[in-house]
């Protein structure tokens, strides 16, 4: 019988150094401002063992969010055009929504639901969030899962 791998949602300062290392040398790497494992591993201040065995299992939180399908929920008032402006904010961001559920407004608000692919978005998630939030008529916005 297989092991099922756990996934955890951990704050930076709670890791341990050569973990955090890695990252920063996994994105030396990406952004090619080093050529070679050696010269990251140097840079940061790790071994190239410490890099391999901690390399697959080290993913930011907003690239673990791109190439993904994700589920928001937002609050919106019942006022014309707000769903509108969310729906344009999401496509000037590149972010390709898949689904739309609305609730029946009560009590002047209404929560909607969007599944939005990801892969193209030239932000990240939480920074989606935070611009969605600050369209006027959002009073929430946050993730509620994503695949």
């Amino acid at each position: 019988m297989s092991k099922q791998t756990t996934y955890y949602l951990v704050q930076e300062d709670i890791l341990p150094d050569v973990v955090i290392k890695t990252a920063l040398a996994k994105e030396l790497l990406n952004r090619g401002e080093v050529a070679t494992v050696k010269e990251a591993v140097e840079r940061v201040g790790i071994s190239r063992s410490v890099f391999y065995k901690y390399k697959d299992g080290i993913i930011p939180f907003h690239e673990a969010s791109r190439e993904r399908i994700v589920t928001i929920a937002l609050d919106l008032k019942h006022e014309s055009g707000i769903l509108s402006k969310v729906l344009s904010a999401v496509a000037n961001h590149q972010g390709n929504i898949l689904t739309i559920n609305q609730t029946l407004p009560l009590q002047g608000m209404a929560i909607v639901t969007l599944t939005i692919e990801t892969k193209s978005m030239d932000v990240d998630l939480p920074l989606l969030l935070e611009n969605l939030v600050s369209l006027q008529g959002v009073k929430k916005a946050h993730l509620v899962g994503q695949n």
